[in-house]
């Protein structure tokens, strides 16, 4: 049992490894520290939805040079995250905001679980009417009545 526990604790080891290079970290440990929290609202450009600080993309290490570049110099978090917010949009940041410009980013999934819902139910709805039974009519209901008899008269004997 132990060594089932050792293994799935070594299996876990690569998830919760990040990227970030060591020659790419500040010998400012505040400095790092603020760098590895804005690094972890900055999603990669090239992955999907991971952010800068975990993804080993080339484009996701540009990033976190950027980001430290920018606190070296002594922008604050939010001038950092706006400078680069600025050379990529919006779809840069894992929580990008509320406005007009990102109703797609924040409704688009929603929309998309409502129309499914919608197209499923109307699957669902037109088989259960297709599978509907119809009542027999006077010459159907003959053909069972008859069919009926001889199965009754087959088991009498």
């Amino acid at each position: 049992m132990r060594q089932l526990i050792f293994a799935f604790c070594i299996g876990l080891f690569p998830f919760a490894a990040n990227a970030v290079e060591p020659d790419e970290m500040l010998t400012d440990p505040v400095l790092e520290q603020r760098a590895r929290e804005i690094s972890k609202d900055l999603r990669c450009v090239v992955c999907q939805n991971q952010d800068i600080d975990s993804s080993n993309a080339g484009v996701a290490r540009d990033l976190r040079l950027l980001v430290r570049e920018r606190l070296v110099t002594g922008d604050s978090d939010a001038e950092v995250i706006e400078y680069i917010r600025a050379r990529y949009g919006d779809y840069v940041l894992l929580k990008p905001p509320l406005e007009p410009a990102t109703y797609a980013l924040w409704f688009a999934p929603i929309a998309f679980v409502l129309i499914g819902v919608f197209v499923g139910g109307g699957v669902l709805m037109s088989r259960r009417k297709q599978e509907a039974f119809e009542d027999l009519g006077a010459e159907d209901e003959n053909t069972v009545s008859e069919i009926l008899r001889q199965n009754e008269a087959g088991d009498a004997s």
